[in-house]
């Protein structure tokens, strides 16, 4: 059955029962069940936000294979800028319409606020009505712990993990090299640092750059890192905590780089195409541009763990997304459910593995013949994130209404920072601030 859970965003009581009758992404309200009434292809959309360079090419390969291997369903891919704020923001206009994609991409940050305030089907929902052979593949196919990541506050299996993975610190050995430093990499950030100040000193060239998406993912890793929380939750209420001394350190470490002129602040494809150029001689971002990094380079480069604070324990924040099924009808749903277990198959999740960077979350994929034990002993760069799987942590949702809100302060708070507009001590202060204030509004 499908799940209302507490209001659909923008909507008024119109949409909502529109959008119980109407059709969406090809859906055909008359259908029997499994075909569409007039016999042609039940056409679904899927909505991902992976650029051509993160994956992109991997998805279309995957739709174009599964499009070509079946005789009944037709996939339509669509690409959502900004990564998954933007596909929210488009989710949220689609949904006032009435129409809703088949399946989607949810980012882990977005988890409470997507399941408090869309129409999603439980992925045992499915299974339990168009799959009930295979009634056991969540607990076959993936690790309680895995699946635990996309249960929400109220224990809701919103979806299935799909793209995991964790920031790593890409490496020019050549440019280490030239500026007389180990190309080992640095250990912890001081020592990020000075390879960055060294760097540029040595050489002219940037020394570092830390991935500025629309997201807060990258700078939740250093923060935490330092042994500062995102956010705390006692008794039911949540409070934002990230404006600690240990925060407010790591936030103003990476500014000074900036600021010193050793690291660049550019836009997430500016930085990593410095990077690839040979012009950057660290990059602080997401495995799963391991693949374009690997394949653009034409330099010695290597990955390196997440670099630490000293002797604090190294936490890294779950990237990636899982897939929920926004289908509204039954012919959707059914469709929606078998796309989206051919993309969990051993051989679809070695294809987006390799085409990706990104940790496969079925727990018999890295093993299998027919899955990633040859491409893992070739591919020595994904060893770091491999290696740094025991620090993993969640990526921060905030609760309720104000996950999109306290996203967009965050990054208007990192973009004044790193900009030198305000210190990290003022700006992380008063964002907290108001993101407090937005949060007992709402407890």
């Amino acid at each position: 059955m499908k799940k209302y859970l507490k209001k659909l965003m923008a909507m008024s009581l119109a949409a909502v029962s529109i959008m119980s009758v109407m059709t969406g992404c090809g859906s055909n309200g008359n259908s029997e069940e499994g075909q569409s009434a007039s016999g042609e292809k039940t056409v679904i959309e899927y909505w991902h936000c992976n650029a051509e360079n993160q994956g992109g090419l991997a998805v279309d390969e995957l739709v174009k294979n599964f499009n070509e291997s079946n005789d009944h369903i037709e996939v339509v891919a669509k690409y959502n800028p900004d990564m998954y704020k933007g596909l929210m923001q488009n989710l949220q206009a689609e949904a006032a319409t009435g129409n809703t994609p088949a399946i989607v991409q949810i980012g882990w940050a977005f988890l409470d606020y997507f399941s408090n305030n869309f129409a999603y089907t439980e992925p045992q929902e499915a299974i339990n009505k168009f799959d009930s052979e295979d009634a056991t593949f969540l607990q076959d196919k993936f690790l309680p712990n895995i699946l635990e990541l996309a249960v929400n506050a109220e224990g809701s299996q919103v979806g299935i993990p799909y793209s995991l993975s964790t920031p790593v610190l890409y490496i020019n050995r050549d440019i280490l090299r030239e500026a007389g430093l180990s190309e080992e990499g640095p250990k912890t950030w001081d020592e990020v640092k000075t390879f960055a100040d060294t760097i540029k000193e040595k050489t002219g060239k940037y020394g570092f750059y830390m991935q500025e998406p629309a997201d807060f993912w990258a700078q939740q890793g250093i923060i935490e890192s330092n042994g500062a929380s995102m956010i705390n939750t006692e008794n039911g209420n949540t409070e934002a905590t990230f404006a600690s001394d240990e925060g407010i350190e790591a936030m103003q470490l990476a500014a000074d780089m900036i600021k010193g002129g050793s690291a660049l602040h550019v836009s997430w494809d500016e930085g990593c195409q410095s990077f690839i150029d040979g012009n950057c001689g660290m990059l602080y971002t997401t495995i799963a541009r391991r693949a374009s990094v690997q394949k653009g380079a034409q330099f010695d480069v290597a990955t390196v763990k997440s670099p630490l604070w000293g002797d604090k324990e190294r936490k890294v924040p779950a990237g990636g997304c899982f897939l929920a099924i926004t289908a509204q009808e039954d012919e959707q749903i059914k469709a929606a459910w078998e796309f989206e277990k051919y993309l969990y198959s051993v051989e679809s999740m070695a294809a987006w593995t390799e085409g990706t960077g990104y940790v496969p979350p079925r727990n018999d994929v890295a093993d299998a013949e027919n899955g990633l034990k040859t491409f893992l002993a070739e591919n020595e760069m994904m060893n770091a994130a491999i290696d740094q799987m025991d620090g993993v942590v969640s990526w921060t949702a905030f609760p309720g209404d104000a996950g999109l809100q306290a996203e967009q302060m965050l990054l208007d708070m990192r973009d004044k920072i790193f900009g030198g507009q305000i210190s990290a001590e003022e700006g992380m202060k008063s964002t907290q601030d108001a993101i407090n204030e937005i949060l007992a509004a709402q407890q």
